[in-house]
């Protein structure tokens, strides 16, 4: 039984490392929200719990969320070096990748979403909020051409975008990065560890993170049918906006599809390794 228990620890223990990588990843892989792969990974709500009342919740999640911390670094800067070379292959590949990791997510968001009842509010939040993200993403990937000259002040706006995005769920900072032309130096800055790009990044993320992480948590506590489907709809829209339209090669469209099919898979695989009221204080 002991031996049991033990293994069970092990699995969890792999579970939120490769969850936080997976998190760390989806904050820089473009058209991917972060917050999003928190909450079809279930380890959004104690993250904000943390945020914001970090006294009650970190005796309970702390062991938890080293673990996701350090997978989430790990994936963040070491995904960075990785997609910088994907980037030159295919990153149509990549991209598949995730819509199917999403996919595979989606009846777990559903269900998670009527957790407290539905209602015609929640489906009307859906819509609207599908409609919004998806206009949004197509004017700033096919209308808007404004680029500028990466520096400080800008660089800790891409951090407040990352932030963004792990607190509130759909928010897809990289087509904005990639609008304004920050995306590729960003990129190659944190691949090559440029202690001036980080130390510029961090600030915005932090503080951003700091002063929504109240703000997300009472919208959950006070309209959660409303709020989470409209999440929803924010996943929905940003999955579908990013799905690539062009391959080079017939070989990349078998690899797209291997790479969704495993995707899909690793999403039911995480789900079914349990969720984080099984983590022990």
């Amino acid at each position: 039984m002991a031996h049991k228990s033990e293994k069970n620890q092990w699995l969890l223990a792999a579970k939120y490392l490769l969850c936080g990588a997976l998190i760390g990843v989806g904050a820089i892989l473009p058209g991917v929200s972060g917050g999003v792969l928190a909450v079809v990974f279930d380890v959004y709500r104690p993250m904000m719990e943390i945020l914001t009342h970090p006294r009650r919740a970190l005796p309970r999640y702390w062991r938890m969320f080293a673990l996701i911390g350090a997978g989430a670094a790990a994936g963040f800067l070491g995904f960075a070096r990785g997609l910088a070379a994907v980037y030159e292959y295919s990153d149509t590949v990549a991209v598949w990748l995730f819509i199917g990791l999403i996919a595979g997510t989606v009846p777990a968001l559903m269900k998670e979403a009527g957790k407290e009842g539905r209602c015609c509010a929640s489906y009307i939040s859906m819509a609207l909020c599908a409609a919004a993200m998806f206009s949004g993403l197509f004017y700033v990937r096919h209308v808007a051409h404004t680029v500028v000259e990466p520096n400080f002040w800008w660089y800790n706006f891409c951090g407040a975008l990352i932030g963004m995005g792990v607190v509130i769920p759909g928010m897809t900072s990289s087509p904005v990065m990639m609008a304004l032309g920050l995306y590729q130096p960003l990129l190659e800055g944190l691949s090559h560890m440029d202690v001036a790009v980080i130390s510029a990044c961090l600030p915005g993320m932090l503080v951003t993170i700091a002063l929504l992480a109240r703000l997300v948590t009472w919208m959950f506590q006070k309209h959660y049918p409303v709020a989470f489907h409209g999440i929803v709809g924010i996943v929905l829209a940003s999955t579908l906006v990013i799905i690539p339209v062009s391959y080079g090669n017939f070989g990349e469209i078998v690899l797209s599809a291997l790479c969704c099919g495993g995707g899909f898979a690793l999403a039911l695989l995480l789900a079914r390794l349990g969720g984080p009221e099984t983590q022990g204080a």
